[in-house]
């Protein structure tokens, strides 16, 4: 399993009974508690015209990689427009990248991985959208 997927560690602290019936009570790690504030690098791509859904194809498993071959990324999601009021612009698809730190994502893009992923997909996007913000809770 992916570090990005892994469960979250919790503690077993007891049973309490609820309305009669037993309920297992856990409190998260303190660890994950500190690290609720990450810095979130969406992207999203608009394919040129002459762009093949096997192009595409390829793009997204290339792309869905990265994970794996950069440390510094800790959660990954993507998708594609499934919009019902035609406001997406031509943007088809959506990736959310999240790092703990800005230090990650300074890694992140110059990483050859990243680098390799980028040389395949610039001939294939007709325009490009990134926004980093940090995550509020």
């Amino acid at each position: 399993m992916s570090r990005c997927c892994m469960p979250m560690i919790v503690t077993w602290l007891g049973i309490v009974f609820s309305q009669g019936m037993p309920v297992m009570v856990y409190a998260e790690d303190p660890a994950d508690r500190i690290a609720s504030k990450v810095l979130r690098h969406v992207v999203l791509f608009k394919f040129t015209a002459e762009t093949t859904p096997q192009q595409v194809h390829e793009i997204e498993q290339r792309f869905a990689a990265l994970p794996e071959k950069i440390d510094t990324i800790i959660d990954f999601e993507w998708g594609t427009d499934v919009s019902v009021d035609d406001r997406s612009q031509g943007f088809t698809h959506c990736f959310l990248v999240t790092f703990h730190d800005q230090e990650g994502l300074a890694q992140y893009l110059p990483h050859p991985a990243h680098q390799d992923f980028v040389k395949l997909l610039k001939p294939r996007l007709a325009q490009l959208l990134v926004l980093d913000y940090w995550a509020q809770r």
